[in-house]
């Protein structure tokens, strides 16, 4: 015996009884089949949601079949009813079946059903193999290097061919703001730079110092402290930390013009992006980051002065005269041979990625992440080169 459930009729309905959803069902030694009719839209759902919420708590089902065949109108809010039903006795282990549906009803609970899925069981159908995953990704990072070396390429080559400020219309170069990030970049960069590498060659000439002692060879921290700080660790330290804080203000600035439309405005007047944005950025760093490294080298071998005066007792006399004979013109030169193709690629890889950020503060973030880390990874990367070019050529 079916038992029936109507729910009373609301004002809007009293005048037409079809309009009501209805829902008839009978459960028989595990088996429950319910017999749907009327309307389930939006309007009507309300109706009937306590009494298709009971029915989802009925345990002990084994198989559930739902007939749709007499239902009248139906949306998304109706569909979410009755595959909540579905799934409530699906997850339990039982046999579920739906008749009665349309062709348009069965787009409709397809498309409803899969929003009620776990994450995870979707997760386990859709998911492809771990060969098939690693292959993707590889072709899709490999598909994105590709398109950042195209990027990097034009930047450099729009840099190098000059200013351009206006779109094909001759050359400009606008000292005003060359200046302006050479002051922000370089001026601003100095206390920070200046801190950090007075720190770090301190903490290698005392520790290299507190090893030499057992062999007796205190004075050749001088040596050590001369030739690391000069052709290896100034330059670099100075690189990572100019790609951490100018990188990517680079990345944010241009990014956040990119997320306001302003580049897109530039070139709807006439003028070229990278002329008016990232040119002067680049000759600003090629410019400020010698000058910090050669800042730098000085405060590395300051830190290592005091040091080896204080610990060691080596007095800045010998220190300097220690230096000058075991450093000559072509170490402090294989340092700064560096500093402008380090600065180079922390531009151009912060303007890439500021050009990339999309409408979003969550695509800003990212980008900006991306540019640090990339930068300081292609920094480390041209040093290891650098070293082993001036090792082939015996520089």
């Amino acid at each position: 015996m079916f038992r029936k459930h109507a729910s009373e009729a609301s004002p809007a309905l009293a005048d037409n009884d079809l309009a009501r959803p209805a829902v008839e069902w009978r459960d028989e030694d595990g088996q429950l089949v319910c017999m749907l009719s009327g309307d389930w839209d939006t309007q009507t759902v309300a109706l009937v949601d306590e009494q298709m919420r009971e029915l989802e708590r009925t345990d002990g089902t084994r198989r559930l079949s739902v007939d749709v065949s007499r239902v009248g109108r139906m949306d998304t809010a109706g569909a979410w009813i009755i595959e909540r039903l579905v799934h409530a006795h699906r997850s339990r282990g039982a046999e579920v079946a739906v008749s009665g549906k349309t062709e348009s009803l069965g787009i409709l609970f397809d498309a409803v059903g899969e929003k009620l899925r776990k994450p995870d069981e979707r997760a386990a159908e859709d998911r492809p193999s771990f060969v098939i995953r690693t292959l993707e990704a590889l072709g899709r990072n490999t598909y994105t290097l590709y398109g950042d070396f195209l990027a990097s390429m034009h930047i450099l080559g729009a840099t190098i061919r000059g200013g351009q400020l206006k779109l094909g219309r001759g050359h400009s170069v606008n000292l005003a703001a060359i200046f302006n990030q050479i002051d922000r970049m370089g001026v601003g960069a100095i206390p920070v730079v200046v801190l950090m590498s007075f720190i770090v060659g301190a903490i290698v000439a005392q520790q290299g110092a507190f090893q030499l002692r057992y062999f007796g060879a205190e004075i050749f921290v001088v040596d050590l402290v001369g030739i690391l700080v000069l052709r290896e660790m100034g330059v670099l330290l100075t690189a990572i930390m100019v790609a951490g804080r100018s990188g990517s203000a680079i990345t944010a600035e241009i990014g956040s013009m990119k997320m306001r439309e302003e580049v897109d405005a530039l070139t709807v007047i006439g003028l070229n992006p990278v002329g008016v944005l990232v040119f002067p950025r680049l000759v600003a760093l090629v410019i400020a980051l010698p000058c910090l490294t050669i800042l730098a080298n000085f405060a590395a071998i300051g830190g290592a002065i005091t040091v080896t005066w204080v610990y060691s007792g080596i007095t800045p006399d010998a220190f300097l005269d220690r230096m000058r004979s075991s450093i000559d013109i072509g170490t402090i030169m294989a340092g700064l041979i560096k500093a402008p193709f380090m600065a180079l690629i922390i531009g151009i890889i912060g303007s890439v990625e500021g050009m990339k950020v999309g409408g979003s503060a969550e695509s800003l973030g990212r980008h900006v992440t991306s540019s640090v880390v990339k930068s300081i990874f292609v920094v480390i990367v041209l040093d290891g080169l650098f070293a082993i070019f001036y090792a082939a050529i015996d520089f």
